[in-house]
């Protein structure tokens, strides 16, 4: 038999095996419907535990947030966010057919406000806002919250005193530059505690604090009740409370406020009655008691307050009271000065009026619109108790006016998201504060730039 043909029949022999180990090959190759359902619940369950851990990530990761309202990092859980906030306001007065000396023409910047806010575990809570637009650059706000339930929580540090309704309004809501009159009156920001909160499904909120007392229209100071740097144990207690009855209620009346806010405290000697300076819009002093004149008793304050927001239309108005003990050697007197003031405003270009103020027009210009447009209006008085110019005992008439009387108008444009530009003109009169007579008329018409966030 030749080698080939040899070959050819060992070759034959093993066909068999061939054949055998292509079957078993293929059997394996070819995995049962068994293995491959069981593979498909292996893929599905490497694939559960890479979204639980993508979303365990997630649950701790913190969220970065940047809108018209400012900044703001918060924990996954809310429990813990910082906000950062601020507030330029760059304005110009320009006095008309002033004769007499004023604080002169001119830009300022009125408010450089950064404001910096803690939420610590949802409970807690804290505040601080510089000023770094005054010559003197000071903190305006600081303090800590304990936020217990919405119906109540309880304040420390410096705050403003719940009293007049436009002084509580933030400074970049208000429709005009300066606020008015009645909060030449009630107390500005003071040291102190305060408690408060909403309740009645929020329709209704309080606010009872006690304070180191304040003059009118000033900051209360680190020191007890006075200005001298000795100090002493007088407190001021100032409430507020403020109803919106129909907040929850869709129709005419869901954007009526009322409400009431008070003061009292014991004031004595001049460190208190020096700071008085009653001032018109322009932030002129039309109004001082005499040098020799002291705080000497009680001090009560009453302001009823109420706002009413319509769709475009707005409308604040606020009546104040201030009943003060005074003295100037042996004379003694009673005095009560009154300020009260309605504030209008109407949005030309169909944005809802409301007390927190317009950040974000409807239609910007960046967007092909013209932005929103708003007219605002205001009329008030502060008169003086006439018993304070008897014989020239705890004012002078020929240097204070007995009476200020202003009325403003003018037009605030929100060309774009936080930008207000305005214009407005405001005319106050006054009854004595001359040696010939009446005081000579403030005419000023205001501008500003405001940027807010």
């Amino acid at each position: 038999m030749s080698k080939h043909l040899k070959r050819g029949f060992q070759g034959l022999a093993l066909l068999p095996l061939v054949a055998v180990a292509g079957t078993a090959y293929a059997q394996e190759a070819a995995p049962s419907v068994e293995d491959l359902d069981q593979r498909i619940k292996v893929l599905e369950r490497q694939l559960e535990i890479q979204k639980e851990e993508s979303d365990a990530k997630a649950k701790d990761s913190a969220t970065v947030s940047a809108n018209e309202k400012g900044f703001s990092i918060k924990s996954a859980k809310g429990d813990y966010e910082f906000k950062f906030r601020g507030l330029l306001q760059a304005d110009g007065r320009w006095f008309v057919d002033d004769k007499a000396p004023r604080t002169g023409d001119g830009f300022l910047m009125r408010r450089v406000e950064p404001t910096f806010e803690l939420t610590l575990g949802k409970a807690l809570f804290f505040r601080i806002q510089p000023n770094f637009g005054k010559d003197s650059p000071e903190v305006s706000d600081v303090y800590g919250e304990w936020r217990i339930d919405p119906a109540f929580y309880a304040r420390a540090g410096k705050f403003k005193a719940p009293v007049v309704l436009e002084n509580l309004q933030a400074s970049s809501a208000t429709v005009f530059n300066e606020r008015g009159f009645p909060t030449e009156l009630g107390p500005n920001r003071d040291i102190g505690l305060q408690f408060g909160g909403a309740f009645l499904s929020s329709t209704t909120t309080y606010a009872l604090g006690v304070f180191n007392g304040a003059p009118d229209g000033r900051d209360g100071t680190q020191q007890s009740g006075s200005t001298n740097s000795s100090g002493d144990n007088r407190k001021e207690v100032a409430a507020r409370l403020f109803t919106e009855p129909f907040k929850n209620s869709p129709g005419l009346f869901q954007g009526l406020g009322l409400g009431v806010g008070g003061s009292y405290g014991e004031k004595l000697g001049n460190g208190d009655s020096s700071q008085v300076k009653y001032r018109t819009p322009g932030q002129n002093t039309f109004f001082n008691y005499q040098t020799a004149v002291t705080y000497d008793g009680a001090e009560t304050r009453i302001s009823p307050q109420a706002y009413y927001y319509r769709n475009s239309f707005g409308l604040l108005a606020e009546y104040i009271v201030a009943k003060q003990e005074v003295a100037n050697a042996a004379a003694h007197e009673k005095l009560d000065n009154k300020a009260w003031q309605a504030v209008a405003n109407y949005l030309l270009t169909g944005e809802d009026a409301s007390y927190t103020g317009l950040t974000k027009p409807k239609n910007s210009i960046t967007q092909g619109g013209v932005g929103a447009w708003e007219l605002v209006a205001r009329y008030g008085v502060l008169d003086v108790d006439n018993d304070a110019f008897t014989n020239k005992t705890y004012a002078d008439i020929t240097k204070s006016a007995s009476k200020a009387t202003t009325w403003a108008a003018g037009a605030n444009w929100y060309p774009i998201n936080n930008l207000k530009i305005a214009l407005t003109y405001s005319q106050t009169s006054f009854d004595g504060g001359a040696t010939t007579g009446d005081r000579e008329d403030e005419k000023l018409l205001f501008t500003r730039f405001q940027v807010a966030f």
